[in-house]
């Protein structure tokens, strides 16, 4: 028994879901988002109490993981096209900054040359200033996706500190040589 699989996503005001074969549309202010889920679940839209039902046929164990699975998948795409999401990066270490040339994120990250990234077409990137870096979008997988790739770009180092990290992220520091004597 899915205990995620089995609680009905409210639909916010606002948004439209459409379900056609095993496409689901969902269309909101922030965007339009689509998936196609797997046959063993069936979704199916409670006009009534304005929810997103999500069962399954059988009860073998592919059956019971894409239960789950697509009922958090159809709640993330009704937050994402509502409010969307979010993800903020900062910049750590001397002569670390970002910029964004058109639709192009710039990074000097301690490397010879400068790190070019193309910014997906469903994603907002912004630079509040030259050491921060933020994402923002409707689909829950690109944001967290473009932004685990910059940061993978140069991750925090464990003895200064250096880096790309995610707001709020706390880098273990290291002693260094000098502390073991």
């Amino acid at each position: 028994m899915s205990r995620i699989g089995n609680k009905p996503v409210a639909i916010p005001s606002g948004v439209t879901v459409s379900i056609a074969d095993r496409n689901i549309d969902v269309e909101g202010p922030k965007g339009k988002l689509s998936f196609k889920h797997r046959p063993e679940v069936k979704v199916a839209v409670d006009s009534d109490t304005n929810q997103v039902i999500v069962s399954r046929d059988g009860d073998d164990r592919p059956s019971r993981e894409f239960h789950g699975l697509t009922r958090a998948i159809v709640a993330n795409m009704l937050v994402g096209v509502k409010d969307g999401y979010e993800k903020k990066l900062e910049i750590v270490g001397v002569g670390y900054l970002a910029s964004i040339s058109g639709d192009t994120l710039q990074l000097r990250v301690g490397y010879a040359n400068e790190l070019h990234r193309k910014i997906p077409t469903d994603l907002t990137v912004t630079c509040p200033d030259q050491t921060h870096v933020v994402i923002q979008g409707c689909d829950k997988q690109s944001v967290g996706q473009f932004a685990a790739e910059i940061r993978s770009l140069r991750k925090p180092e464990p003895y200064k500190g250096k880096g790309i990290r995610y707001q709020g992220e706390q880098v273990k520091i290291k002693p260094g040589k000098s502390a073991t004597k």
